[in-house]
């Protein structure tokens, strides 16, 4: 084991032994180089005036070397803000920016220690990054049975930790907290357990209301006061985008400093947010009262990111950080905001009609991109192709009954005309099962 890796792992030990059960064989292993080429690079960046030969860069004129066909269309931009390599943690500007976001929008955040923002390459590079140093093989990776697919390639297929799965709802259509709590419970005999959050949940669209978030942090405490050590991730994709009377923040805030055994972690980004798909700016955030677990945590992380990415976009994040900084940015998005809240209000409008009662239910939804059909009569993935085949319309399906839509990409004065078309594909199917 090199003996940056050790020294980290002895301040983990030493600040909180629980959070060093939590690593994963790899993450005892990983360190971030402070004596090759970055630091090196560093330091000459810092002390040579006269010429710095260190880093793999080709410069002309004093700036980094480009091409004009490129820089015509940057123009806007120094070509120090874009050309250069970013560092492995992301640029320090960006990183700072996201950080006071995240206090201004949960201001509760502002009474705990937490670590400064990581960038990653969005949010699937956050919760591989979360895997690799959480997860082992045989490990329990606790989530809903209505969750995004590539949580099992994540931790399952790369990592081989095994999935668990509670239902996401209860009788009484709200959130099973219960479910969660016995989930977690069950794994007591491993010492153990990943609990991914996703609110808002892709693929139904729904986020707990204040009470059932509470509920989900006394779940997590009786786990940890059972003597199981919790990595608890918080999936913040579509964060922001709460419509109606749910929780507003983030659960990371809620599970900072509620005990020793529960290390949150939060992994969110300009892509959802943002609406900034192809960018590929995310964050990863850790919650401990000690600033030296986080800084080795923080070490482990640029570990993993040298070792795979070696660091993301430098343009990428340039752009998110000229837009979170800029004087219309929280305007702009209000303005984006207002029109996915119509979009989900009037889903919800053509949903409550009565007219599609016979042949679907659906989730409830307050947030988010998403919504879910739950279909009586025919099953999913054979309505999917129809729909497909017969109408143009393209959905996704989940299990035999549930169909996904996206009311994101659907124009407001389009989802009546989607919603009938996806009643008459049902009935269709029920005429040809008829015949």
């Amino acid at each position: 084991m090199h003996s940056l890796a050790s020294t980290l792992n002895e301040t983990i030990q030493r600040e909180n032994p629980h959070v060093y059960e939590m690593l994963s064989d790899i993450a005892k292993l990983i360190y971030f180089p402070k004596e090759g080429i970055l630091s090196q690079s560093a330091e000459a960046k810092t002390k040579a005036k006269k010429y710095n030969a260190t880093i793999g860069i080709a410069l002309e004129n004093g700036q980094p070397m480009h091409l004009k066909v490129i820089q015509d269309n940057l123009s806007a931009y120094e070509p120090k803000d874009i050309y250069e390599y970013a560092p492995p943690a992301g640029k320090p500007e960006l990183r700072a920016a996201w950080r006071k976001k995240m206090i201004e929008e949960q201001p509760a955040l502002a009474n705990h220690t937490f670590s400064n923002p990581i960038v990653t390459n969005a949010l699937t590079h956050g919760l591989s990054i979360v895997s690799d140093l959480f997860a082992d093989s045989g490990d329990s990776v606790i989530i809903p049975d209505k969750n995004w697919e590539n949580y099992e390639l994540t931790f399952s297929i790369r990592r081989g930790a095994e999935m668990v799965y509670y239902p996401l709802y209860n009788d009484e259509m709200k959130f099973n907290a219960s479910a969660l709590r016995d989930a977690i419970l069950a794994q007591k005999d491993k010492g153990k357990a990943i609990v991914v959050l996703n609110f808002p949940n892709n693929p139904t669209g729904y986020t707990p209301g204040p009470e059932e978030g509470k509920q989900i942090v006394a779940a997590l405490k009786e786990g940890a006061e059972a003597g199981i050590n919790i990595v608890a991730v918080t999936d913040d994709a579509y964060f922001g985008l709460f419509f109606e009377d749910s929780m507003h923040e983030s659960l990371f805030a809620s599970l900072c400093d509620v005990h020793p055994r529960i290390l949150p972690v939060k992994v969110d980004g300009a892509t959802k947010e943002d609406y900034v798909w192809g960018f590929r700016v995310g964050f990863i955030t850790y919650a401990a009262p000690s600033s030296d677990l986080l800084s080795a945590l923080e070490q482990k992380t640029m570990g993993i990111i040298r070792a795979t990415l070696s660091s993301g976009s430098h343009p990428s994040q340039t752009f998110v950080l000229h837009a979170i900084t800029a004087p219309d940015y929280k305007a702009q998005k209000q303005e984006k905001f207002d029109i996915m809240k119509g979009r989900a209000n009037r889903v919800k409008e053509v949903l409550e009609s009565g007219k599609f009662d016979d042949v679907w239910t659906y989730y409830p939804f307050n947030s988010g991109y998403f919504m879910c059909l739950k279909l009586k009569t025919v099953e999913a993935e054979t309505l999917r192709q129809h729909l497909l085949e017969q109408y143009g319309v393209g959905t996704i399906a989940l299990g035999q009954t549930d169909l996904r839509i996206a009311f994101s990409c659907i124009e407001e004065e389009n989802i009546a005309d989607l919603f009938e078309l996806v009643y008459s594909g049902v009935k269709d199917l029920e005429n040809a099962l008829t015949k």
